[in-house]
C-alpha cells in the first residue's frame, strides 16, 4: 500500500486519483436479506468492520484476527517500513489514541500533552509526523474548521475520523465506545462518499458538526445519537448551533430516535438509517 503523495511521484506526467472507501451502510444492508432489523445491522455495521471481505467471516474470532491483520501488517508494517519511523510501540500508541478520540478536537500539541502524562513521552513533532503518515494512508481522515459567520477557515480544533469503525471496536473493545461520535464517524464517511467537501462549523460560541459544500452550496449537518429526553434540553441544545446559521441553506438533525421526520423552524429532524439508506 502506498501513500497518496508517494503515487503522485511514481507516476509520471498526468494522473487521476479515484478515493475508494469501505461498504457504505446502504452497500452493507443490501448483503443481507430483506426484512433484517435495520437496527441491528447498523450495530453490525460498526461493530463487525465494513471491509467487504469482513462479511466472508461468521465466527468473530475469525473477523478479529482479519482486522488485527490489517492493523499490524498494512498500518504498523507498511507505515514503519515507508516512513522508517523507529519506535513501533509509540505508532501503535497513537493510532490507538486516534481511534479512542476520534470526533473529538485533537491538536498535536494536547495529543502530545496527553500520552506523555500518560507515561508515554513523545513530541509535537512526533505526532505530526505520525498523523500526516496516516491520513496519507487513508487510516484517517482529518478536518478542519471554518467560521460560518466570520467566513473564514481556523487553524486549530481539527478532527479526525476512522476509515472503518470495526477497526476501532477491534483494537480498543467496546466499553469505551462513544456512540454519539461513532454516529458521527459513519455520517463523515457518508458525506465523503456523496462527493462533498465538508469542514466543521464554528458559528459563535457553538458549533456545527458539518459544513457540507455540494454543487448545490452548502448543507449544514448535526448529528447526536437521541435528543429524546424529559425536558427536552438535548433536542434544544442541538438546534441552537443550527438556528444560529442566518443563511437559507438547508439544515438537518440526523439522529437513532425512531421519530416521524419533523421541521423545527426549518430544521429538518431525520432518522440517520433512513438518510444513510437514501440514493
Amino acid at each position: 500500500m502506498r501513500a497518496r503523495g508517494e503515487l503522485a511521484t511514481l507516476l509520471s506526467g498526468r494522473y487521476v486519483e479515484i478515493k475508494m472507501l469501505p461498504l457504505s451502510f446502504k452497500e452493507y444492508v443490501s448483503t443481507f436479506p430483506k426484512g433484517t432489523s435495520i437496527d441491528r445491522l447498523y450495530a453490525d455495521y460498526t461493530q463487525n468492520s465494513s471491509f467487504p471481505y469482513a462479511l466472508e467471516f461468521t465466527e468473530p474470532r475469525d473477523r478479529r484476527l482479519y482486522l488485527q491483520g490489517i492493523f499490524d501488517t498494512i498500518i504498523v508494517k507498511d507505515i514503519i517500513a515507508r516512513k522508517k519511523f523507529p519506535d513501533v510501540a509509540m505508532l501503535q500508541s497513537v493510532v490507538r489514541f486516534m481511534f479512542d478520540n476520534i470526533g473529538n478536537k485533537c491538536s498535536t500539541k494536547s495529543i502530545a500533552d496527553t500520552m506523555t502524562s500518560a507515561g508515554r513521552k513523545i513530541s509535537v513533532h512526533t505526532v505530526e509526523s505520525y498523523l500526516d503518515a496516516l491520513t496519507d494512508s487513508f487510516i484517517f481522515y482529518k478536518i478542519n474548521r471554518y467560521d460560518i459567520k466570520g467566513k473564514q477557515y481556523l487553524k486549530t480544533g481539527e478532527k479526525y475520523y476512522a476509515a472503518d469503525i470495526g477497526l476501532r471496536y477491534a483494537l480498543l473493545g467496546t466499553k469505551k465506545a462513544d456512540y454519539g461520535n461513532i454516529l458521527e464517524n459513519i455520517v463523515y464517511l457518508e458525506l465523503l462518499r456523496r462527493g462533498y467537501e465538508i469542514y466543521i462549523g464554528k458559528v459563535g460560541n457553538s458549533e456545527v458538526d458539518f459544513i457540507a459544500i455540494g454543487e448545490n452550496g452548502e448543507e449544514y449537518y448535526q448529528v447526536a445519537y437521541t435528543v429524546i429526553d424529559a425536558e427536552g434540553r438535548t433536542l434544544k441544545r442541538e438546534l441552537a448551533s443550527l438556528d444560529a446559521i442566518n443563511d437559507h441553506n438547508p439544515k438537518y438533525l440526523l439522529t437513532m430516535d425512531h421519530v416521524p421526520p419533523a421541521s423545527h423552524n426549518g430544521i429538518k429532524q431525520i432518522n440517520v438509517l433512513d438518510w444513510l439508506l437514501q440514493s
